[in-house]
């Protein structure tokens, strides 16, 4: 299965699908802004498809990297859908983070088509599409998963079968958990010292080398001193995946009130402007600015 079409084209789609190319995979791509496939296909070698059903009748396995449920559901299942186009047996791989009860749905829909859908969120944000390491968190059919290793290894460096449909957005959800936790510990860290009349600087080349030490600190502690987030995983689609996390949590009764908490922080930036900013400007609140 070496036609694949790449449905979404932002900052992780584009080299996610540039990466495909360069392995020497037959990518077609669509885009609702036309001008970012041409953008692709200055760099890289491919087609653009013109409409969803073009990129549904060329391609055995499509990929997804949208922004929500909604882009999903439509894609697939809309009025202008892919669902009617596809062939007996394609395989839908969607990256996009959404709820686990749309992947599930979407699974159903697409089995009564003789097709599969793997959700598979990923990890690694923007650099990890660009340097392809990201890590991928998949669930749905496993079979339809085996015979996407070869995708999955064009621009991961790790990815893993996590169980049913659904399974690989749950994965994400406990991921989501764990970073709001990560960067509000660094951003209130790096406040302390700071108030403490401590070299920031020298703390964190300290304490990166120790127990504390996580991928948030290492990649994010100089540019959080620099008052730098005009780039990396935007605080809208934290605030989105949040949303997801809460609601889910709801549903089988889990206590995430650090999350919920840190939720609120992200709103706070929002409400200061920073909807586009990277997630580590919750420093940006801590300080007060």
């Amino acid at each position: 299965m070496n036609k694949i079409g790449f449905i979404g084209l932002g900052v992780m789609g584009a080299p996610m699908a540039g990466h495909l190319s360069k392995n020497n995979f037959q990518v077609s791509v669509f885009n609702r802004s036309h001008e970012k496939s041409i953008i692709w296909k200055s760099k890289y070698k491919g087609r653009i498809c013109e409409s969803l059903s073009d990129i549904a009748t060329s391609s055995e396995i499509i990929i997804l990297c949208v922004r929500n449920d909604k882009d999903v559901k439509d894609i697939i299942n809309g009025k202008s859908g892919i669902i009617n186009s596809l062939k007996p047996g394609s395989i839908i791989i969607d990256h996009t983070t959404t709820s686990a009860e749309l992947a599930k749905k979407m699974d159903e829909v697409l089995l009564l088509k003789d097709c599969y859908f793997i959700d598979a969120p990923i990890s690694g944000g923007q650099l990890g599409a660009e340097f392809g390491t990201l890590s991928i968190m998949a669930g749905g059919n496993q079979k339809a998963y085996e015979a996407s290793k070869s995708i999955f290894e064009s621009y991961s460096k790790f990815y893993k079968f996590m169980g049913p449909s659904g399974s690989g957005q749950l994965t994400k959800m406990v991921n989501q958990i764990c970073i709001a936790g990560l960067i509000q510990a660094l951003a209130e860290g790096i406040n302390f010292s700071e108030k403490a009349g401590l070299n920031s600087t020298d703390v964190m080349e300290v304490i990166t080398k120790g127990a504390a030490q996580s991928w948030q600190m290492d990649n994010r502690w100089k540019t959080m001193l620099n008052d730098e987030y005009d780039f990396g995983f935007a605080v809208d689609l934290m605030r989105k995946d949040l949303d997801i996390v809460l609601d889910q949590a709801k549903t089988i009764n889990a206590n995430l009130e650090i999350t919920d908490l840190i939720n609120n922080f992200y709103k706070d930036i929002q409400g200061l402007g920073g909807g586009r900013w990277d997630t580590s400007s919750l420093l940006k609140r801590v300080q007060g600015k």
